[in-house]
């Protein structure tokens, strides 16, 4: 996977003070890192995003926590051409028409799981046939 320069201290500047959270992040990032070794990552103020040709997922930490929500937790986000139909799926929009975006919440290990990177796998294919 294509890392920037200084990839590390981006990573705990951006989880500081949050390890829990980390260690789900460097969980998944080990995943990702397996999937997809011609990504790309990119570590920005608000998200960590992982490209192909496109941007086709990102970690984030949440904003506007519902009171439902785990207290410590990881937001994936999965873009694909249509609405998942799961309980896992905390947030979907369509911003464009046949282009979803879900948050997933990932506040234990075991939630990344053969379904959570089957979905993973199916928004890198998606945005890597966009023009």
């Amino acid at each position: 996977m294509k890392l920037p320069e200084h990839y590390d201290s981006d990573v705990l500047f951006f989880f500081d003070g949050r390890p829990l959270e980390l260690s789900l992040y460097e969980a998944l990032f080990r995943h990702m890192e397996a999937d997809f070794p011609a990504a790309s990552v990119k570590v920005q103020k608000s998200q960590i995003s992982f490209y192909g040709k496109h941007l086709f997922s990102a970690v984030s930490l949440p904003v506007r926590r519902k009171k439902s929500w785990p207290e410590h937790c990881i937001v994936v986000t999965i873009g694909l051409s249509y609405q998942l139909e799961s309980p896992r799926v905390a947030v979907a929009v369509e911003p464009y028409p046949n282009r979803w975006t879900h948050h997933v919440l990932i506040s234990k290990a075991e939630q990344i799981d053969g379904e959570l990177l089957g979905w993973l796998r199916e928004a890198h294919t998606f945005a890597e046939s966009k023009r």
